[in-house]
């Protein structure tokens, strides 16, 4: 069961988490940090980058003072209340020991101090659960939870570890563990990066062959389109694995794109829930799929299309290689790409280099870039024996310009290039011909 920021952000939210695992089942609990915290950590490493140990110092000290009224708030006898005061104390004093390295400053001293909000929110819930009188371990995920020398995790390393930690605590009924943060080939302290807490809990429930793999938000699971922009959108109650990941890629912020796929080669479902909502049945994803139906739509903002046209690249062999080795020498990712005789088109959401690959690109044609686009993704059960479906995505968007369309790289998705402006429209439009005409 893995819960975000938000979900642990004050001492009601712990408690209101404390009441959900404790359900009568082994649990594993991941934690995130506090919400808010990595951001100020975030900062704080910042102000040491800079050489200005003061700027860290204050913020620091405020960090710290937003610590105790959770602690007084959470624990109700005076023994937890002194536990809980001395950890924050101790947690702070750490962190202040920073400023005196400002002149030697490093990204492993940031990740150090990026570790810190996982480490005082366990810290602080595992106390709560055992003033309560639950037999609840803290288990560090800096003991178990590792990479390998390429920067991913060390999945046999991972599950000896976790499993001979939680056999050696027989009579627990809970296990607390943070997200997010493990140690690399080196031994050092490193993170999984940002979604990093929905990785681990997808990971080590793959490690200890969970039931199932429980994502706690402030969401009441995966809409089927987005509701900030649609009105009247409803969760979707059961995914696939590959569905799923499509909305996250295009814009489904509720889940990480790549988090989920220890669980799909584990073959473990994975259930998104409502923390403010416990009682919601949310989205399940599984590798089972429903038939014949489309799902969800989501959007991608950001995007640059670019159109290389080049007379040179009729029955050309080798043109579309040498193309994808300019975006590959800049590590540069494509999201959609289209083709005909005579020029390609494709999609890219980092113009980090931009001007670079578009310089390169020259050699071989005439190039023309679109700035300012949206990936409107459409997912369900597309595979291309499903008749009409393409039409009536097609129909939907019938009076907005699209500039590329992409189908067939997957069975579970197409996906249409729209200008920035048409987005909302777009997205509208699709809704009401795939879900309100039903």
């Amino acid at each position: 069961m893995k819960f975000g920021g938000t979900s642990v952000g004050s001492a009601k939210r712990m408690k209101e988490v404390a009441q959900i695992i404790c359900d009568g089942d082994k649990n594993l609990v991941v934690l995130s940090a506090m919400s808010g915290t990595t951001n100020q950590l975030v900062e704080i490493a910042d102000y040491l980058y800079k050489k200005n140990p003061t700027g860290a110092m204050e913020l620091i000290n405020k960090l710290e003072m937003s610590y105790y009224p959770v602690v007084d708030e959470l624990y109700s006898t005076k023994e937890y209340k002194e536990k809980g005061n001395d950890l924050i104390s101790s947690f702070f004093e750490f962190l202040r020991s920073f400023t005196n390295l400002s002149d030697t400053f490093t990204i492993f001293e940031e990740k150090i101090i990026l570790a810190q909000g996982e480490l005082i929110s366990t810290n602080l819930f595992n106390n709560y659960l055992n003033e309560i009188g639950k037999r609840a371990v803290l288990l560090p995920a800096l003991e178990f939870a590792k990479t390998d020398k390429n920067g991913e995790p060390d999945t046999m390393f991972i599950q000896e570890e976790l499993n001979k930690k939680i056999a050696e605590n027989k009579s627990a009924e809970i296990f607390v563990t943070q997200g997010y943060i493990c140690r690399n080939f080196y031994g050092e302290i490193d993170n999984l990066q940002r979604g990093g807490s929905d990785y681990s809990a997808s990971l080590f429930g793959a490690a200890i062959k969970a039931s199932e793999i429980q994502i706690w938000t402030d969401i009441d699971g995966m809409h089927n389109n987005d509701p900030r922009f649609v009105e009247g959108t409803t969760p979707i109650p059961m995914l696939h694995f590959e569905e799923a990941a499509e909305l996250a890629y295009f814009g489904a912020k509720i889940l990480h794109p790549t988090c989920i796929l220890p669980a799909k080669l584990a073959n473990i479902p994975v259930r998104l829930l409502n923390t403010m909502q416990p009682d919601a049945k949310g989205t399940l994803i599984s590798n089972k799929s429903k038939q014949g139906v489309i799902e969800a739509v989501a959007a991608k903002d950001g995007i640059t299309a670019i159109k290389i046209k080049s007379g040179r690249m009729l029955l050309a062999y080798g043109f579309l290689r040498k193309v994808f080795e300019i975006f590959e020498s800049y590590q540069t990712s494509i999201d959609m790409i289209t083709t005909s005789e005579v020029g390609v088109s494709l999609t890219i959401d980092n113009t980090k280099h931009l001007t670079e690959i578009l310089n390169d690109l020259k050699k071989f044609g005439t190039v023309t870039i679109d700035e300012d686009m949206v990936i409107i993704c459409v997912v369900g059960d597309l595979d291309y024996s499903n008749v009409g479906f393409q039409a009536q995505v097609l129909s939907a968007v019938k009076d907005i310009p699209v500039r590329m369309v992409s189908y067939g790289g997957s069975n579970y998705n197409i996906s249409l290039l729209v200008k920035k402006e048409d987005k909302v429209k777009a997205l509208n439009a699709l809704s009401d011909k795939l879900f309100k005409q039903k």
